[in-house]
């Protein structure tokens, strides 16, 4: 469903094999967070997502959680920025700026996406739901 919606709106879209059932536990585990379903079901279909010129659309498992940990363990980060337990993050738009799922109470209560502005550290919602973010992003009416 994913890859098939992703190609009818962009031929740019770069696919990966599937996350396993695995990859996902592994990263709920390291992050101590529930995976948003629809991420899941995404990443089961393609281990990351790349748009045009290689942009992070939907990140890889692996990127997931390396980028999830590492803003939530970065000594720096506690003195430049709010918290990021409240944030999942998952995809980037290639000018530092990252997009997230929102967290509360630990868990992915909502599909809204949000973005992080890295410069601000404001953080903005942006789409609904992850179809209408990717939607969006890919055809320019998402900016940031």
């Amino acid at each position: 469903m994913w890859c098939e919606l992703l190609k009818n709106i962009s031929k740019d879209c770069q696919f990966a094999p599937p996350a396993s059932d695995e990859d996902l536990a592994e990263i709920e585990q390291a992050l101590k967070l529930p995976f948003p379903e629809d991420l899941a079901s995404l990443l089961k279909e393609s281990n990351g997502v790349l748009g045009e010129y290689g942009l992070g659309l939907v990140w890889a498992c692996d990127r997931i959680k390396s980028d999830n940990h590492m803003f939530r363990s970065n000594p720096d980060f506690k003195q430049l920025y709010m918290p990021f337990d409240g944030l999942f993050f998952f995809g980037d738009a290639g000018n530092g700026d990252q997009f997230a799922f929102s967290v509360c109470d630990g868990e992915v209560r909502r599909p809204d996406i949000f973005v992080w502005d890295h410069e601000t550290d404001g953080r903005t919602w942006i789409a609904p739901s992850l179809k209408r973010y990717l939607q969006g992003w890919l055809t320019g009416e998402i900016k940031v």
